[in-house]
C-alpha cells in the first residue's frame, strides 16, 4: 500500500471539525511535504515525524511523501496532528496494518524521541468523536481529561511504539474511567467565618439561591472579598453537562483536566490591570479569557472602579447574552460566558467615606471621578448593591454563632428545584414577557414597584431585574406568590440607583 488515511480533527473554538490525514508515498527523488493550509507548527511536524521514526527503529520510506489535511480550507494548528503523519506514514509504507485505525481518531505531538506530549482542547474533540461514534487515541497525558467525554472509547499511549505495538496486536493500550460523581467534595471556604455583616450575608444567600449578579461597597478590610470567596460553596453542584461545559473551556485554555476540580464551579478573580482580550479571550488563535473560564461559575471583579472603563463596558453583552463571539479576519470563535459576576469596591478613592472609624479627605469632585469611572448601564446590569460596612473589634472577637455555608447551600439549592420545576432555569435567566408571566407577583406589590420606578428614576432593566430578586426572596422564603415584603426587600437592594443628594454622600446614606 503506498496511501493512507488516519482520522484527527482540528480545534476551532469550542467546535472540533474532523480532518482526514490523507499520506500518499510515491516514486520521485526523497521529499516530505505538508499540504491543507497547514501553520508554522504542523509545517514543523515533518522534522519530528522523521526524527521519532528514525529513533523508534522505523525507516521514512525513500521517494515523495505527501501529507494531505483535508478539507483544504480549514486553518490547521498545534502538533496534535504529529502522531496521525507517523501512523499515516508507517501504514502507506506498509510498515503497520490499517484495520488497527479503522473509525479511529490519532491525536499526540510526538518529540524526536517518540514519547508523546499532551495536547490542549481534548475534551471538546473527545466530545464530538464520541458523538462520531469514533474512538479515540490521545497521548497518556491527556488521557483523563479524554475520559470525562463518558460514552466514548479512550485509548491512551505514552510513546509511539506503544501505539505501534497497538495495531500489531502485541500490547494493549490503557484505557480510563471518568471520575464518579461522589468524588466532589465542598472545600470552599466556610461562610461561618465571616463575623458580623448579616444584610451582606443575606445578599449572599440571594445571590446564590437566583444566580443573581452582586456588587458589594464597603471600607478596605471590612470582608468584602471574604465574602465572595463563599459564594462557589453555596451554589448548586454542577450538572454533568454544565461540568463538560466547564471543563471543555478550560482544556482549550491549555490549563488541563484536573481531577480535583471536576464539577466544582470555577471561581476567578482576575487583578483590575487585566485588558479587555484578557478578560474576553481572543489573540491570532482566539483563546477564552477570563469571562469563559469563569463559564457556570462566578468571575470577582475586586477593586472595581480601578479597572479600566473600556474593559468594564466589554462584560455588558456577555451579561446578558452568556456567550462572547471573538471576530478575527480569517475566522470567527464563539465561546461561553454565563458566569455571576460579583464585584467590589471602595465608597470613594480613600476607602473612608461613611466610615464611622475614620475621616474621608476625599474631595466631591474626586468621589464623583471615582463613581463615573462605572457606567450606567453597567450598574444597571447588576442586581444586589450591598453595604458591607467596618466590622467592630468586638464583633472580631466574639465567637461564631453564624450559619455554616452547608446550611445555607441546603437553602439555596431548595430554592433552585423550585425555580428548574417553574421554568426550567435559575431566576437570572429570566426574560421578556417571561419575567411577568412566571414571577407570580400580586397587585399590591407591582403598585409598590411602580411607585419606586417613579421615585428611583428606575430603568425598565431595573424594573425586571427587581422583579426577579423579589422572585427569588419569594422562593427562599417559600412563597408560590411575590408580596409587598419580597419587592420590598428587592428595592433595598438597588441603592446605586437612588439620587443622591450632596456630592460627598455615601453610597449608602440616601
Amino acid at each position: 500500500m503506498s496511501f493512507a488515511t488516519i482520522l484527527s480533527r482540528s480545534q476551532q473554538g469550542l467546535e472540533a471539525a474532523l480532518v482526514r490525514v490523507e499520506v500518499h508515498v510515491g516514486s520521485g527523488l526523497p521529499a516530505f511535504s505538508i499540504v491543507g493550509l497547514p501553520e508554522t507548527v504542523v509545517k514543523e511536524s515533518k522534522d519530528r515525524v522523521r526524527a521519532a521514526l528514525a529513533n523508534c527503529g522505523f525507516e521514512l520510506p525513500a521517494g515523495h511523501i505527501t501529507v494531505n489535511l483535508a478539507p483544504a480550507d480549514l486553518p490547521k494548528e498545534g502538533g496534535r496532528f504529529d502522531l496521525p503523519i507517523a501512523i499515516g506514514i508507517l501504514v502507506a509504507s506498509a510498515q503497520l496494518p490499517p484495520g488497527p485505525f479503522d473509525a479511529t481518531e490519532l491525536y499526540g505531538e510526538l518529540s524526536l524521541g517518540g514519547e508523546l506530549h499532551a495536547i490542549r482542547g481534548v475534551l471538546p474533540t473527545a466530545l464530538q468523536g464520541m458523538r462520531a461514534g469514533h474512538t479515540l487515541l490521545v497521548p497518556a497525558m491527556n488521557l483523563g481529561e479524554a475520559a470525562l467525554a463518558r460514552h466514548a472509547r479512550v485509548l491512551g499511549a505514552a510513546t509511539l511504539l506503544d501505539v505501534c505495538s497497538y495495531a500489531r496486536g502485541l500490547r494493549p493500550l490503557t484505557t480510563a474511567t471518568a471520575p464518579a460523581d461522589d468524588t466532589f467534595a465542598r472545600s470552599s471556604p466556610d461562610l461561618a467565618d465571616v463575623r458580623g455583616q448579616s444584610r451582606a450575608r443575606r445578599a449572599l444567600e440571594i445571590a446564590a439561591a437566583g444566580g443573581h449578579s452582586l456588587l458589594m461597597i464597603g471600607p478596605p478590610g471590612s470582608g468584602k472579598s471574604m465574602l465572595a470567596q463563599r459564594l462557589p460553596g453555596l451554589l448548586p453542584m454542577m450538572s454533568e453537562e454544565e461540568a463538560l461545559e466547564t471543563a471543555a473551556v478550560s482544556s482549550l485554555a491549555g490549563r488541563g483536566f484536573r481531577a480535583e476540580e471536576w464539577r466544582r464551579r470555577p471561581f476567578r478573580n482576575p487583578h483590575h490591570t487585566a485588558s479587555a482580550m484578557a478578560l474576553v479571550g481572543g489573540g491570532a488563535r482566539p483563546r477564552p479569557g477570563e469571562i469563559s473560564l469563569a463559564h457556570n461559575g462566578v468571575l470577582f471583579l475586586d477593586e472595581l472602579p480601578e479597572f479600566d472603563r473600556a474593559v468594564l463596558e466589554v462584560l455588558r453583552e456577555p451579561m446578558e447574552s452568556g456567550h462572547i463571539l471573538i471576530s478575527r479576519a480569517a475566522r470567527q470563535s464563539e465561546f461561553p460566558a454565563r458566569f455571576q459576576l460579583v464585584a467590589a469596591m471602595n465608597p470613594c478613592p480613600c476607602g473612608h467615606l461613611g466610615d464611622a472609624t475614620a475621616t474621608c479627605r476625599c474631595t466631591p469632585e474626586r468621589v464623583a471621578a471615582y463613581r463615573g469611572r462605572i457606567s450606567g448601564p453597567l450598574l444597571d446590569r447588576i442586581d444586589l448593591h450591598v453595604e458591607v460596612p467596618r466590622v467592630t473589634h468586638v464583633e472580631l472577637a466574639r465567637s461564631s454563632s453564624a450559619e455554616s455555608s452547608s446550611v445555607v447551600a441546603r437553602r439555596v439549592a431548595d430554592a433552585r428545584d423550585v425555580q428548574v420545576r417553574r421554568q426550567d432555569c435559575a431566576n437570572h435567566r429570566l426574560e421578556g414577557a417571561a419575567v411577568l408571566e412566571r414571577v407570580r407577583a400580586d397587585a399590591a406589590s407591582l403598585e409598590l414597584l411602580g411607585a419606586a420606578m417613579q421615585r428611583l428614576a428606575l430603568s425598565a432593566r431595573a424594573f425586571h431585574r427587581v422583579l426577579r430578586v423579589a422572585r427569588t426572596i419569594a422562593d427562599l422564603a417559600t412563597s408560590d406568590q411575590i408580596r409587598v415584603e419580597h419587592v420590598a426587600e428587592a428595592i433595598t437592594f438597588r441603592q446605586l440607583d437612588r439620587r443622591v443628594g450632596g456630592a460627598a454622600a455615601s453610597f449608602i446614606s440616601v
